[in-house]
């Protein structure tokens, strides 16, 4: 080894010690003769001092030395002089002086600081990926991914599961994303696909009867890309069988409870983890992922304006739609301006428009219409019963402000949802800093949802999900009613796992294809291999598959997926460091009897 002990490692115990170190020059600074460098390597990074008194030779070699140079220093461990102690690192209390300093490799000028975590634009981060990997906060992100793997693969095998490998060159069934496909040498026209996820081959490894599998499975989605998505992701995928949905769920917040013990400095919000059905987490969040850290719930006022005189909102609910709003605490003074921007927001969600009521810091109670009390863009076409019941309705204080929005149920929701997420963002209530992990689970999803264009029921999670037993019959008489036995697990207003109980019957397997409109020829061409293993004795089972990549990412408090991935894509599916997509030679096509379409 070159080197006997590492960097970061070195305490006030250590004083008086010879120790041989190695990593790269974080800084150099020269002080009228004694040149400091603070060197670095994984662990963390200690002062060394070069001091011509002590040793010319090294003194003479540090005046060459610049950032990011790669060094050999040997020297012996003292305590810093009273005062110039650094207590922001844990080195701060020592340093090594230099008898021996050997370069091992110069630099070039980085592109950007490595020394701190300075914003660098992040095209020119991934374009120059390992030095950016060298710095503080990205090394720290892979730590807490390695940890994060190392802590799941412990915690289920102490559980008696069996990590088993699955192939990445499988066969192209689409499943809702594009698939990656991969040309055959040996078998021209013939294709390969990169797995969406092992969805079908961890099923089989049930009916092969290992009854507990897991993988740290990567998976690729041909598929545009956005904050939270890569081509190539990473997943824990699980599988067990004799299981019903509440012994999936049990083993899941066991682990996650336990991941945030051992890898995170985090604070959970609720233990056990809170369960909304679908159906209650879009009546009250307006989505199936909710951020559940902060309230602004949706609140239903459509029975107090049905009989009003605005006709937008007495109109809607004549024609079965809903008139629901949110409160924005303390948001009542907010200038047209603010309210046109939420009304823009809106607008791009679905809405037609944005009806608002501002209560002001007036003394509270009524009569609410008089111009001291309220601001509002339809308040003066209620009555003075009709303001009181919906101020009383969402528990309003003078200061607030009321935000509604008329329309189909569906619309109303996901507008209300978008603008909830927009004013905690704004409010402050969806902020990283106190690294509080609030998760929840949804359950009772629709088993289907109708494509209007295809006229088809589509699933709504994946044709391998199993309806919940009492509604197996609703698959003949009212697909639209039946539930499946999906769950998601959402931290923090992302959804961080989805799984379900499988199919485990060819019947009922046959019966979802003909509701997808996917007749029998074409299932068994694509999923042949899977129907006729279900014919050998298959086990009731079920699975989930968190995702590393954003679990990760939201416990190291990063804005997207790529700070916690060693070489990620850019969000146009490209890799800048090594510039691919690339083109290929003419010969490889050959082999591949493949020709570029002008």
């Amino acid at each position: 080894m070159l080197k006997t002990r590492n960097c970061g490692e070195l305490r006030a115990e250590d004083a008086g010690q010879s120790v041989t170190l190695a990593g790269w020059v974080n800084r150099r600074r020269d002080h009228g003769g004694v040149i400091f460098i603070d060197l670095r390597d994984r662990s963390g990074l200690v002062q060394v001092v070069a001091n011509p008194d002590i040793d010319p030779e090294s003194h003479q070699a540090a005046q060459a030395v610049r950032n990011e140079y790669v060094l050999q220093i040997e020297g012996k461990v003292r305590l810093r002089p009273e005062g110039l102690v650094n207590p922001d690192i844990p080195t701060g209390e020592v340093e090594v002086v230099a008898d021996k300093l050997k370069i091992l490799n110069a630099a070039k000028t980085p592109p950007f600081y490595i020394y701190d975590d300075q914003p660098v634009d992040e095209s020119l981060r991934l374009q120059y990926r390992y030095l950016d990997l060298r710095r503080q906060r990205m090394q720290r992100n892979i730590v807490l991914r390695h940890n994060v793997v190392k802590a799941i693969r412990d915690f289920l095998d102490d559980r008696g599961f069996v990590e088993i490998e699955t192939p990445i060159l499988f066969k192209s069934t689409p499943e809702g994303a594009r698939d990656y496909l991969v040309p055959s040498r040996l078998y021209p026209g013939h294709f390969y696909a990169l797995p969406q996820s092992p969805q079908q081959l961890k099923q089989l490894l049930m009916v092969a009867g290992y009854e507990k599998y897991f993988q740290i499975a990567r998976c690729f989605r041909d598929e545009d890309q956005r904050g939270d998505r890569q081509p190539e992701f990473t997943q824990l995928d699980l599988e067990m069988s004799f299981v019903d949905r509440e012994d999936v769920m049990a083993v899941t917040e066991e682990l996650m409870i336990r991941l945030l013990e051992e890898c995170a400095e985090c604070e959970l919000a609720t233990k056990p983890f809170p369960r909304l059905t679908y159906e209650e987490a879009m009546e009250r969040f307006g989505t199936d992922r909710p951020d559940i850290r902060f309230a602004m719930e949706l609140t239903d006022v459509s029975d107090l304006v049905a009989g009003s005189e605005f006709r937008i909102f007495s109109g809607v609910v004549e024609q079965g739609g809903r008139v629901k709003g949110i409160r924005a605490p303390g948001c009542g003074d907010y200038s047209r301006g603010q309210i046109d921007e939420l009304t823009e927001l809106s607008q791009e969600e679905g809405a037609k428009g944005l009806a608002w009521l501002a209560l002001t810091d007036a003394p509270a109670g009524p009569p609410w219409k008089t111009d001291e009390r309220i601001r509002s863009s339809f308040a003066k076409y209620l009555t003075e019963e009709e303001v009181a019941g919906i101020i009383e309705r969402f528990e309003a204080e003078p200061g607030d402000l009321l935000l509604f929005v008329a329309d189909e149920s569906d619309v109303v929701n996901r507008v209300l949802g978008s603008l909830r997420l927009e004013l905690g963002e704004r409010l402050g209530l969806r902020e990283h800093a106190d690294r509080t992990m609030a998760f929840c689970w949804v359950i009772d999803f629709p088993l289907f949802e109708w494509d209007e264009e295809g006229e088809r029921w589509d699933p709504s999670h994946h044709l391998f999900t199993a309806p919940v037993p009492e509604d197996v019959a609703l698959l003949d008489s009212d697909p639209g009613a039946a539930r499946g036995q999906q769950y998601d697990l959402v931290l923090n207003g992302e959804e961080v796992a989805g799984g379900s109980i499988r199919i485990h019957q060819r019947e009922v397997q046959e019966k979802i294809f003909e509701l997808i409109g996917l007749d029998m020829a074409e299932a068994k061409r694509r999923f042949g291999h899977m129907l006729e293993a279900f014919e050998f004795g298959t086990p009731p089972h079920g699975g989930i598959a968190p995702g590393i990549d954003r679990l990760v990412m939201i416990l190291a408090g990063e804005p997207n997926i790529r700070e916690v991935i060693a070489f990620p894509k850019t969000q146009q599916a490209k890799d800048l460091m090594a510039g691919a997509p690339s083109p290929v030679e003419e010969e490889q096509l050959e082999e591949l009897h493949l020709r570029i379409a002008e």
